[in-house]
């Protein structure tokens, strides 16, 4: 299983993935910057990802929905604030209307991924800082933890040419 620790701190309003995988540093930094790579991890198996929008450069925005068992969406979108190859990512990210708008209602969270090479795998770090205490526990409560869990996990899958499951 590549995800190694997860750590919920309400005080700081943060939610901390950490990964490791058998796979440079630039591999993995593939599957942010492809939008066909990463629709196949984003979401988790149940959930699977489609980008109908990708444009990774700093200010470029995202737009992406995901697609659930009875066949039901749920959309996002990100705005990319920050890009450093291949280490270093930071976006807006939020919960999106049918039409692909933002929906303000759940707020926005800021993510920045960091990869490291580490003992020859690369470790890729997820910070997720939230906008309240409520906006966090509201986000647990649907399941982000477990979802950014299963989805991290298919990876490794995708690293090794198969089919994320």
């Amino acid at each position: 299983m590549p995800v190694i620790s997860s750590h919920k701190d309400v005080q700081a309003l943060r939610l901390t993935m950490v990964a490791e995988f058998d796979a440079g540093v630039g591999r993995v930094w593939q599957l942010w910057e492809d939008p066909r790579q990463l629709g196949r991890w984003w979401g988790p198996p149940t959930w699977p990802a489609t980008f109908d929008r990708h444009e990774f450069v700093p200010g470029g925005r995202a737009s992406y929905y995901m697609t659930g068992p009875e066949g039901g969406k749920s959309r996002g979108w990100w705005r990319i604030t920050v890009i450093e190859p291949p280490n270093r990512l930071e976006f807006d990210d939020g919960f999106a209307d049918e039409n692909g708008e933002p929906a303000a209602d759940m707020g926005t969270t800021h993510a920045v991924v960091t990869l490291e090479p580490v003992d020859g795998r690369t470790r890729m770090t997820v910070v997720s800082s939230f906008e309240s205490a409520e906006q966090l526990e509201q986000m647990l409560a649907m399941g982000m933890e477990e979802g950014s869990r299963e989805a991290m996990n298919q990876i490794d899958g995708l690293l090794a040419g198969s089919p994320a499951a």
